[in-house]
């Protein structure tokens, strides 16, 4: 017996070895991609700087140690997490399945039949019949062809895949919290500039009121100071309202129930970045994870085009068997019973009705599908961080040139109310001014808020916020 075990084991060991012998399909290359040697609106003279805004930690970036604590709540609790999460337990489950086809499978068998037979006529003897038997069985189908080699290849593939998807679910969130948080923090500002200006407001009608009842001003100039003063009242309800939707709205990315959300630094101070550099094109393909994902479903499937090939070729399979058994019958005994088989099974496909072909011709069909994503996944990306670079630009152009307007404006809303107050101009010229500066300033916030997003975008577009 201990010599056919060590003959079984000598020919596993032949097997194993013939099995790189042969893989069929083909291996993989990364798909062919142009890509500039600069992101447009950069100047392609200007010296290359291998660094990158998507290389920095995101708590470097959002330095407001409140919407900090709302990005790491939202890393533990978000759904889409754990569903991303879940993804990747299912995907390393599906990989060792796999895998295990590569390995010869050991089972062991047992059984004790036993059968007694009574009965008429008296000359029938009564017989009993017990037969027990153990075995332990083997199965081991010899990957010649890298049949299951390729499958796994492709398993790992998805399983990184999978990685890669939770990297772009981190990776939005980590942006739309920021976003939402910076959104939040404009509609405080613009509540408190609502409510400061509703308190001059009324404080200018209680004026106008007095010197109306001295006979100073007409009627006209206390129904125009009273205009403003509804108009900033009829504002403060329509912020209150998106504040507390925005609210709802971040709670819900930190998978929580609808409710208040802390707040930290005022809206000037949430980024302090001195430049943004978004390095070079070539290194997006590797720091995006949409774009490695991207590559590795072209992987996954180069990978299946040889599992579909192997399917034209022999599939041969050993069984093996070790056993012992004995048995009674009509009371006599036998036994122990050794069992020893060992053999190979092949199965060769003669005709299938184009099944097989056609099984590669779709493989490869949805390989040319995967290589065509991946190319416009990078063509994708290298857009997003041109458009990013040009929208911080612009962003923050108009950012400066609110700055300036809303200076002039609160200057000359003071200057309107001095020619008001000496009598030189009339209550219009001040109903006119104090509106325009009023919008000035929640444009101003409105526009401080474009150009923060505006960096979470190109930080997004650039590959960040996802490194943990």
């Amino acid at each position: 017996m201990r010599g056919r075990a060590l003959a079984l084991a000598a020919f596993l060991a032949t097997g194993a070895s013939l099995l790189a012998a042969c893989t069929v399909g083909p291996d993989y290359h990364r798909p062919a991609t142009e890509v500039p040697p600069a992101f447009r609106g950069i100047d392609p003279a200007a010296p290359a700087e291998p660094g990158s805004l998507g290389d920095v930690a995101w708590w470097r970036i959002f330095e407001d140690e409140a919407l900090q604590s709302l990005i790491w709540i939202a890393l533990v609790e978000n759904y889409d997490l754990r569903l991303a999460a879940a993804r990747i337990l299912d995907a390393r489950a599906q990989l060792i399945i796999i895998r295990s086809n590569q390995f010869p499978t050991i089972d062991a068998t047992g059984s004790a039949s036993y059968q007694r037979i009574e009965g008429n006529p008296p000359s029938l003897i009564p017989t009993e019949n017990f037969f027990p038997q153990a075995s332990v069985n083997l199965s081991f189908e010899l990957d010649f062809w890298g049949r299951w080699r390729r499958a796994t290849e492709a398993a790992r593939a998805n399983l990184l895949a999978s990685g890669e998807a939770r990297h772009v679910v981190v990776s939005t969130l980590v942006a739309d919290v920021a976003s939402a948080y910076f959104e939040l923090r404009t509609l405080d500002l613009s509540l408190e500039i609502a409510r400061r200006t509703l308190s001059t407001r009324q404080d200018s009608l209680r004026l106008v009121t007095l010197r109306q009842q001295g006979g100073v001003v007409s009627l006209m100039d206390v129904r125009q100071a009273e205009s403003l003063v509804n108009s900033a009242a009829r504002d403060i309800p329509n912020f209150e309202r998106q504040i507390e939707q925005t609210e709802n709205r971040i709670t819900t990315l930190l998978g929580r129930n609808p409710g208040p959300v802390a707040r930290g630094q005022s809206l000037d101070r949430q980024i302090s970045l001195p430049t943004l550099p978004p390095g070079l094109p070539a290194a997006l393909l590797e720091r995006r994870p949409d774009v490695r994902l991207a590559e590795l479903q072209v992987v996954a499937a180069n990978a299946q085009i040889g599992v579909a090939k192997a399917d034209f070729f022999p599939r041969i399979t050993l069984l093996g068997s070790i056993g012992v058994g004995g048995g009674v019958q009509a009371g006599e005994s036998f036994g122990p019973l050794g069992l020893f088989g060992i053999g190979p099974t092949a199965t060769l496909p003669i005709f299938t009705a184009g099944r097989v072909q056609a099984g590669v011709e779709s493989a490869e069909a949805r390989h040319q599908e995967a290589v065509a994503h991946y190319q416009q996944t990078v063509q994708q990306a290298l857009r997003e961080v041109s458009d990013a670079l040009v929208e911080h630009q612009k962003r923050q152009d108009s950012r400066r040139e609110q700055e300036a307007l809303t200076e002039a404006l609160r200057d000359a809303t003071r200057l309107s109310n001095m020619r008001y107050d000496g009598g030189v101009t009339s209550y219009l010229e001040v109903l006119d001014t104090d509106r325009q500066f009023f919008s000035a300033e929640v444009d101003l916030a409105v526009a401080q808020l474009n150009e923060l997003v505006a960096v979470v975008q190109l930080y997004r577009a650039l590959g960040g916020g996802w490194a943990l």
